[in-house]
């Protein structure tokens, strides 16, 4: 068996940790395994509210470093999504390098569950894109350190409803907070991306009323869609011009870029892909000027992760979908704030997070 850490030379070593010290990353391990083909890293990024848990995605990436940048930046992700929904855990994120409808087996992820178990702890995973429920089973059978399981054997099952409900929750206080009232019915969503969490998300606006177009790179799931809901799939090109009043990325994330900032034609941005926008600094502040009202991704898609803290202390549906019901405040708080100080909505949010981590962190030293 392959060892976790693998060798860097000095100049890459050095290159790592110049980004980790970007975003104050606590920790970044990687493995690779031969036997299995198993290429993946962990990166825990805070651990001051409790320990790191984020999901493991699965994604055939172009080159190792763009893995590490996703890892990066979704790890943090975490600790802002889990420190404004009020939760004590922190902020951590793995990814395995690899098509997960040609390359995922039981093997392959029993090998990684014995690299998430070497953590002790540190860092509990879950589902992301390209994993599923029984891909956590297979984990589970190398490491105590996962959640997302099934109900039979006492997990939450699929996170993807209560991070649909949540992200309806905050599309529908951005909504008010731009119309004064909170009903989507008749409002034009077009929904990038319907795996678990789109589908879960346009089964709420179909049920409001509202007129939802799809689109996705999977033809068999815009079929499966179209077919039950009856909505309408636009073409992947068209998804940022065509005429909508909300637009809602549901896949991956830096969506938000100087391309399709100029195409977009929606007053609001809200969805459940992470990392929305390509560029914090630059499309935060650019979107905000193009009057566009953009719901911070991490504020509004952690349904997720509250679905796996409620798994970790005991599990309740009821309790899970209560506290992502709570999004709704939060997301009006973060208006309110972004409003008042004139700063771009995804700053008013980070201000947030930040101001709990730091509270809890004062309070650490004096004990």
């Amino acid at each position: 068996m392959s060892t976790v850490n693998t060798p860097m030379q000095p100049a890459m070593t050095e290159a790592i940790t110049d980004r980790m010290s970007t975003f104050d990353h606590e920790q970044v391990v990687f493995c690779q395994d031969k036997a299995t083909g198993l290429k993946s890293i962990i990166a825990i990024h805070d651990t001051t509210l409790g320990p790191a848990v984020g999901g493991t995605r699965m994604w055939a990436y172009a080159s190792e470093a763009d893995a590490l940048t996703d890892v990066l930046r979704l790890s943090r992700g975490m600790t802002y999504k889990s420190a404004l929904a009020g939760l004590n855990i922190g902020g951590g994120k793995a990814v395995i390098i690899g098509d997960a409808r040609t390359q995922k087996n039981e093997a392959l992820l029993r090998r990684f569950g014995k690299f998430v178990d070497t953590l002790g702890g540190q860092y509990i995973t879950a589902e992301d894109v390209g994993m599923s429920t029984q891909d956590m089973e297979y984990i589970k059978m190398s490491t105590d350190h996962v959640v997302g399981l099934p109900p039979y054997m006492d997990g939450g099952g699929d996170p993807s409803p209560v991070t649909a409900y949540g992200v309806y929750m905050g599309m529908k206080a951005a909504i008010k907070h731009q119309t004064g009232s909170e009903s989507l019915a008749g409002k034009k969503v077009v929904v990038q991306g319907v795996g678990h969490v789109g589908e879960y998300l346009v089964a709420h606006l179909v049920k409001e009323n509202a007129e939802v177009f799809i689109a996705d790179i999977y033809e068999d799931r815009i079929k499966a869609v179209v077919k039950e809901y009856g909505v309408k799939a636009i073409d992947a090109k068209e998804v940022y011009s065509h005429p909508m009043d909300i637009y809602s990325p549901c896949a991956l994330g830096a969506t938000v870029n100087d391309d399709t900032l100029s195409q977009l034609t929606c007053s609001i941005i809200c969805g459940a892909a992470n990392n929305q926008l390509a560029n914090e600094s630059i499309h935060g502040k650019a979107v905000m000027d193009k009057g566009i009202l953009y719901a911070p991704d991490y504020l509004v898609n952690a349904g997720g992760i509250i679905n796996c803290y409620w798994e970790i202390i005991g599990y309740s549906q009821e309790a899970a979908l209560s506290q992502a019901e709570k999004i709704y405040t939060t997301m009006q708080n973060a208006l309110v704030k972004s409003a008042s100080e004139k700063i771009p909505t995804y700053l008013a949010a980070n201000l947030m997070a930040e101001e709990r981590i730091a509270a809890i962190a004062n309070i650490n030293k004096k004990f």
